[in-house]
């Protein structure tokens, strides 16, 4: 079986290739764009067949020049939520995804691909259905533009696809691999790197009629979104709009408390609860910046129906269980 993955170095698509390898598929084309060279690390313990630069798959593929491609797992885009330049973001989020998908169905290749909960922006309900679809930043509008484009051709559940075609959006995914993202990594990411540095963790303080740390979302473990998505490639069957989330809301307080005890146990101290952790100066609340008001989701909570609906029951870390791996596995690099 042959895959490709786009976004190949990046946090999940490195991880997909991951689970792939794990499954014993080996035969993977990995695309990306190198530039930020310390990129290759996420595919350096990995098993590839080949490496094809971006710029060029894109031409190639709907040429044909790879031959028989079973499925492709589409994770490239730019990601950076704070991304000003709207005509940067479209082409790279939309346009490129638009003539992916018309390659795909050409040659009849599965098409598995990164959307976004940031397509329901300032939405208080999180199902996949357009009246709870607002986007707060042109991020989101580019991921949403690409699903409104898919239910006008295939279908608004996409059922007249023979060829499967599968969206997934991610809510908040942490874990191994993200270290290249810079400000854009997961909060559980830089709070590692805070305590090991100061001893302390930051949140933000109190905004959008939440207390400090108290905004909530819907932080999903990465190897969930491997399973998820490696779920789909065993069933060709289903296609449509999926929710990737664990499907329950936590305040950043929950990441930030499991952050901290899991650091202290590492060190054989004794875990707090989040009021001793707060009194002792560990969590450091700061001003909401200006910059997101408006801008920013301070709930999320994943609507697991149509997941569920189409048989996949994998069940999700919670915040605890899945930080406290992740603290594990970046202690373990020091």
């Amino acid at each position: 079986m042959k895959i490709a993955v786009t976004g190949a170095a990046g946090f999940i698509g490195s991880n997909l290739i991951g689970g792939l390898n794990a499954r014993g598929i080996d035969d993977i084309i990995a695309v990306d764009d190198l530039t930020q060279g310390d990129k290759f690390k996420n595919l350096a313990d990995l098993q590839i067949a080949d490496y094809v630069d971006a710029d060029d798959f894109y031409e190639l593929f709907a040429e044909g020049a790879f031959g028989d491609v079973e499925a492709v797992f589409h994770e490239g885009a730019c990601s950076d939520t704070m991304e000003p330049d709207g005509k940067y973001m479209m082409d790279n989020n939309y346009t490129l995804s638009c003539e992916l998908f018309h390659a795909c169905q050409d040659q009849g290749t599965r098409l598995l691909y990164a959307s976004s909960a940031a397509t329901y922006g300032g939405s208080d309900t999180f199902a996949e259905s357009p009246e709870f679809e607002k986007p707060l930043n042109v991020y989101g509008y580019s991921k949403l533009l690409f699903d409104q484009r898919l239910r006008r051709e295939i279908g608004k559940h996409f059922e007249s696809t023979a060829t499967q075609v599968a969206g997934f959006r991610y809510f908040n995914v942490y874990g191994p691999r993200e270290q290249h993202k810079g400000r854009m990594a997961s909060v559980a990411f830089h709070q590692f790197n805070q305590y090991q540095a100061d001893g302390k963790v930051k949140l933000f303080g109190e905004y959008g009629g939440y207390g400090p740390g108290g905004q909530m979302r819907d932080f999903v473990f990465v190897d969930d979104v491997v399973a998820v998505n490696l779920w789909f490639l065993e069933h060709p069957e289903k296609s449509g709009i999926f929710n990737l989330g664990s499907g329950k809301a936590q305040p950043f307080n929950d990441v930030a408390i499991s952050v901290i005890n899991t650091l202290r146990q590492h060190q054989g101290e004794v875990p707090l609860s989040i009021e001793e952790a707060v009194r002792g100066g560990l969590i450091d609340y700061i001003a909401f910046p200006p910059a997101l008001v408006g801008k920013y989701q301070s709930y999320t909570q994943a609507d697991l129906s149509a997941l569920r609906a189409a048989g996949c029951e994998h069940a999700f870390a919670d915040v605890q269980t899945g930080v406290a791996a992740y603290m594990r596995s970046l202690s373990s690099q020091k």
